[in-house]
């Protein structure tokens, strides 16, 4: 590391099991000065299963940029810091990527430790075809915008993986098979818990409550259009 230039490195922790924590992410976390954390008590509960205790700063949606700057400053006069998110790999829907351009500018050091995510980790659990995909994030909340957003997918053979809340599945399947039509999918909820669950279904076949509960985290992974041409109309 240059003197006085600092450090920022990315680290991935788990989304859900604290086994799937790498040796080199324990080892990185231990060796910071400070942390960036979403949320301390969610960070402050990795710090108790690593056994060691580092300053957290709060970085997540509502924080004002002149404190991202006053971060960016601190690490920039030779500072070791950890970007965490509450859960899997930060700056994947989550506000880190301010914090990561604002150290680049002023010639800080990024590094990123890889580990777990969920949007691979549901990829892979779909059966779908994982080559090329788009990650939508969280989907907004009225039908409207929803639409919008999936129009340009209406005829794309990208796989689409989205991130949402239990309460609100529903409806996004909804508008899914009302702008993509017929679609297989795969809801994954509670992704490497105790009670992980991967539920696939076609459009529009939206799970009930006994099938799929309204509770923990979702990632929902949509097939894209699948090429149905006769093989003699392929030339």
């Amino acid at each position: 590391m240059a003197a006085g230039k600092g450090v920022l490195t990315i680290v991935a922790t788990p989304i859900g099991n604290l086994g799937d924590l790498s040796p080199r992410a324990a080892a990185t976390l231990a060796d910071a000065d400070l942390w960036f954390v979403e949320d301390s008590r969610v960070s402050g509960r990795l710090q108790s299963h690593l056994e060691i205790k580092r300053p957290m700063r709060v970085l997540n949606d509502h924080t004002p940029p002149a404190k991202v700057s006053q971060y960016a400053d601190e690490v920039a006069k030779g500072v070791k810091a950890a970007l965490l998110t509450d859960a899997g790999t930060p700056v994947v829907s989550d506000p880190g990527t301010e914090m990561v351009g604002a150290c680049l500018e002023r010639g800080v050091e990024v590094d990123a430790v890889p580990g777990p995510s969920a949007v691979t980790t549901a990829l892979s659990l779909s059966g779908f075809y994982g080559q090329r995909w788009a990650f939508l994030g969280y989907a907004p909340r009225k039908p409207g915008p929803i639409r919008e957003l999936l129009a340009p997918y209406a005829d794309s053979t990208l796989t689409l993986v989205f991130f949402e809340s239990p309460h609100r599945v529903g409806k996004l399947l909804a508008a899914c098979a009302e702008v993509l039509g017929e679609r297989r999918y795969a809801l994954c909820r509670e992704l490497t818990k105790a009670h992980q669950q991967v539920w696939r279904a076609t459009l529009p076949e939206v799970p009930d409550e006994g099938q799929v509960p309204q509770k923990g985290e979702v990632t929902l992974v949509l097939e894209g259009r699948r090429n149905r041409q006769p093989l003699e109309a392929r030339v």
